[in-house]
Formats: structure tokens, sequence, C-alpha cells
């Protein structure tokens, strides 16, 4: 469950290696039919980009999905890991229901995101950029908003990742009628590219850290990202009136899923939390959280171990809550990174025996049925406890 320390995921420890290296290394499944024209696994992708199409699994809602990009600069708060920087500045991308046939296929990531990200992976790799930026998505640039006001979601990548890493869960919350506001969390990740054209790095990565500092401080980026995304007259998105101020939830995978504990602990707009697969260093306490719903989804560990943080803070949870756990997935399951591996021809991480195109569903149902039951008030019998159609997940008592 950690954000790439002590159990480092293993989709990780395969996409850090050279490629050269990774190629030696036996499939372990077959590839996921999300990926078009996918190498076969174990083969790097070294040449044409446009011989190789990576497409995210399809939204399952029934809202086309609009996507702009925000720049925000929080003017009270100087940059927590780089204070010479200045104030705080995030990248986030919005996610919205709206209307078919409007705007321009959203791209995956900028080049300068892509080309960081594959360097850290994949140190020396011959991978052309283009095949990560070229990556299908599902979302229109330029599309026209449905109207009405909806749920607003905002969704925090692991440590180390690019708020891309989570394109696929966003465009399917958007598709199912959720305004979703996925953060960058600055010089935590490979590269977040910014829009006078500077990709900045990571600079937290590899140098010892206070992992609740880091939960901390992304609460705060949150907190952030819904004042400026709320306030009145002047909100920084133009569609800020599709919001719904009442209805505010918050989900995170790895670091950002430890994250949504502080945030729901010390913003009272955020009435709903889902933590994918991340170490809680902010533990849950004694007190509660004030009732808040709570959902853990996470990867099984070695022996019929569990996370201490998640047993501790289970306890201590005050309101409706469940915790489980995907028989056959890894860290990065619950992410983009399952379709990327396959796309790329890196192997399956050992342990991961889970399609991807099957985890990506799962990881879309349960998510989204905790939204609509808890934000919308839809009953959810997907989350009542175990069903036949879904083995691979089990509830923990």
């Amino acid at each position: 469950m950690r954000r790439l320390r002590a159990t480092v995921g293993a989709a990780a420890l395969l996409l850090a290696l050279p490629l050269s290296v990774a190629a030696t290394v036996p499939a372990l499944a077959a590839p996921s039919p999300a990926a078009s024209a996918a190498p076969a696994p174990g083969t790097a992708v070294t040449g044409d980009p446009a011989a190789v199409r990576i497409e995210l699994p399809r939204p399952t809602g029934k809202y086309a999905v609009g996507r702009e990009i925000l720049h925000l600069v929080d003017q009270d708060r100087p940059d927590p890991w780089v204070p010479s920087a200045g104030p705080r500045q995030l990248m986030v991308s919005m996610y919205y229901p709206a209307h078919v046939g409007t705007g321009g296929p959203a791209p995956y990531m900028t080049a300068g995101a892509a080309r960081a990200m594959l360097d850290y992976r994949l140190p020396g790799n011959t991978v052309p950029t283009e095949v990560l930026t070229g990556v299908r998505t599902w979302s229109a640039t330029g599309a026209r908003p449905q109207g009405g006001h909806y749920p607003l979601v905002v969704l925090s990548p692991g440590f180390v990742d690019a708020r891309t890493a989570v394109t696929g869960l966003a465009e399917d919350l958007a598709s199912r009628g959720y305004v979703v506001a996925l953060v960058d969390h600055t010089y935590e990740n490979t590269g977040t590219t910014f829009p006078d054209g500077r990709t900045l790095p990571c600079v937290m990565c590899g140098v010892p850290k206070d992992w609740s500092q880091v939960d901390e401080s992304r609460a705060k980026d949150v907190s952030f990202v819904i004042d400026r995304l709320t306030s009145r007259p002047h909100p920084a998105w133009r569609y800020a009136r599709m919001i719904d101020r009442d209805r505010i939830g918050m989900a995170g995978h790895s670091a950002g899923g430890a994250a949504t504990v502080p945030a729901l602990l010390t913003d009272d707009r955020i009435r709903a939390g889902v933590n994918l697969d991340g170490t809680m260093d902010v533990l849950v306490p004694a007190t509660g959280i004030g009732g808040k719903p709570f959902l853990m989804i996470g990867h099984p560990l070695g022996g019929g171990a569990e996370d201490e943080s998640w047993q501790t803070s289970w306890l201590h949870l005050d309101g409706w809550k469940r915790w489980l756990t995907v028989e056959g997935t890894d860290h990065h399951s619950f992410t983009d990174f399952p379709v990327l591996i396959d796309g790329l021809g890196v192997p399956r991480p050992p342990g991961s025996t889970i399609a991807s195109a099957r985890a990506a569903d799962l990881t879309r149902r349960y998510v989204g049925a905790f939204f609509d039951l808890q934000l919308k008030g839809i009953a959810q019998p997907l989350l009542d406890g175990p069903n036949a159609a879904d083995p691979e997940v089990a509830f923990h008592p």
C-alpha cells in the first residue's frame, strides 16, 4: 500500500527498468483488450510511434466528457518544497459532463510531462514521447457543458505519478454526472507542465521526507482548489456554475488516497473520501472524522498481512465505511498504469493477475457507486457485500 516505499508497486518497479532489461522478463498475462495495436508483452516499444495505439477504457456513463486545464496560484502560501519558487502553483484538469460531438480530442499529457515520466521510469529508454502523448482519451477540449449542477470530486494521484495517471477514473466519473478536479501536486511528480512551457521536475523524489507532511500539504492543495472553484463572484473556472457546492468528495491513489484523511479532517466542505491503496501516515484519530463516509480499496499484501495504518484507522472510522481488497491486483492496478504497461510491451508485475480492463472496471464501478450513494443519495446494492459477479472483491469484516 505504500507510495513506492517499503512495498513498492510492482508496476512501478518494472517501469523503472530499462526496456532492454524489461524485455527479457517473461510475460505474466495476456495484454489488455483496452490497448489497441499494443505489442506483445515483453516486446519493447522502440520504433514508429504510429504503430502503437494505447487506448483508455471507454467511460461507462451517459454523458460525453469535456476537459479544461487550469493554472492556479495560491498567493497566501509559499511552495512547501521549493520556497524560492514563490507562491504555491498547481495545474488542475477539470472534467465535466458535456454535449456529444462538441470540442476536439484532449491529449493524454504534454510532451514535456511524457518525456519526464519516461526518462524517470525507463532510464536510457528509446520509447518515443508520442506513444504517451498519443494515448487515446475520451474527453474533449472546448466541449460545450451540460446544464445543471453536479457534485464535485477532487482527485489526487500517487506520489511520483503525474495527475494523468488517473485520467481513466476522472473521465468515467465525469461521464456519470460529476465535475472532477484532477490535481498535479507540483514537485511531487515526474513532471508538471505550466502554461509558459516549463515542465517542473520531481524535487521531492528520492529525498528523505516526513510523509505526514506530504499528506497534509496535499490536503491544503485540495482545499485551495476547492476555494478557487467555489469562490464567488469570480471563481477560477468559467464553468464553475456547474458545481454543486454542497456535494463535494475526494478520492486519491497512494499518497493521494492517504491525503484524504487530513483533507476530511480539516475541510468541512468535503463530505466523503476514497483511499485507493494508500498507507495512511495521518491516521484517522480516535475521535473519528466527523461521521464522514469513507471507502478503502487496496491490493492484497503477501502472507495475508494487512496495512497497520488501515487496521488502526478502520477501527476509528465513525461513519459509513467499507474496506475492499481486490484479488490479483498490485499497487498501480487502480490507475491507468496497467493499460500503459500493456501498450508499452512491459511485462506484467509479479503477482498481478487481473486484466487491465477488469481492474479499471472494478475501480470505476466501486468508486462511482460510493459517490453515487454518498453525494447523490442513490442506493447502491453493490456496496452491501460480496457478490458473485465480482469474485475478486473481498469485503473486510
